[in-house]
């Protein structure tokens, strides 16, 4: 049985792989900021710490991306401003390393992004309610950010030009509705249906359309970059010069889509259905398509 490693220095470096990614630091920032943390205990000198025979580092299973920020954190008791799904995955690490005060700081975050976006909305979830009584309904133009939308039928609603970042349209029923030009980045269109919906030249950086129905939308120059579109069935929809980079469109259906010209650098593609798509003059050599179906795609002058 071997014993617990003998004290160290302070400020010796320590090795760490993060679920591959290489990160160094010290001793004291590990310990000092946050001492009843899982990385304090871990590197109190109690334990037996398996290393790298060759590197000496440290690994840890878990995704390293986010571990840039807790380093931060324990240096300086700080963290840059981030998305909402930034924070929610940093948060899930604060948790796993049982850092307390990383996890109050991000919650109140979050908290006070929330209250701030309800604050500047327009309407309220009662006054669209009301609205949606009506003939014809229009929010063009309005600033409906944060506002819960979720399960409502807003069908043939025109929301051309409006602000709607980090609105929630989870499971609403938006079947034909106009989204020109409108900011709808982190806003959750999460199993809604969205069918023939317009889209042209939207932002929805970051936004979630997961298991969503985008059959035969026109998202003709909008922008998805990091946008997560997870089993979403995009079947003959419209995305030509679409910014994709980023996204995460892994089992999603696109089936007959136009992609002509479309960002895909960086995208997620797994398992994606591509059968019969238009993917002529797109630049797929940083695209993950493992897995994906691209059986009588078009794929004339597409750089693979």
């Amino acid at each position: 049985m071997q014993a617990p490693e003998s004290p160290t220095s302070s400020s010796a470096p320590v090795l760490l792989n993060i679920g591959g990614r290489k990160y160094a630091t010290t001793v004291e920032t590990l310990t000092q900021r946050e001492p009843d943390s899982m990385l304090a205990a871990m590197f109190s000198g109690r334990h037996t710490l398996p290393r790298h025979p060759t590197t000496g580092a440290v690994f840890v299973d878990r995704d390293g991306k986010h571990f840039r920020h807790v380093l931060n954190w324990l240096r300086d008791g700080s963290i840059p401003a981030l998305s909402d799904s930034d924070y929610q995955q940093l948060l899930k690490e604060a948790e796993y390393y049982q850092l307390l005060g990383l996890d109050d700081y991000i919650n109140e975050k979050l908290a006070s992004k929330k209250a701030d976006s309800s604050a500047d909305a327009e309407l309220t979830r009662k006054d669209v309610i009301k609205c949606i009584q009506a003939q014809k309904i229009r929010f063009r133009g309005l600033n409906l950010s944060g506002l819960d939308l979720s399960k409502l039928d807003l069908s043939e609603v025109d929301f051309s030009y409006a602000c709607i970042e980090r609105t929630n349209f989870s499971c609403a029923n938006l079947h034909k509705a106009k989204f020109k030009l409108v900011e709808a980045a982190r806003s959750l269109f999460e199993q809604a249906n969205l069918h023939e919906c317009e889209f042209t030249g939207a932002n929805l950086q970051e936004a979630v359309l997961d298991r969503a129905n985008v059959q035969s939308a026109n998202l003709q120059d909008a922008c998805l970059t990091g946008c997560s579109c997870i089993e979403t069935d995009l079947r003959s929809s419209h995305l030509q010069s679409a910014n994709l980079t980023g996204s995460d469109l892994s089992g999603a259906n696109l089936e007959g889509a136009n992609l002509k010209g479309a960002k895909l650098p960086g995208a997620n593609l797994q398992g994606a259905n591509l059968q019969r798509a238009y993917l002529r003059e797109v630049d797929l050599r940083e695209t993950d398509l493992t897995g994906a179906k691209l059986g009588g795609a078009n794929l004339l002058g597409a750089i693979r």
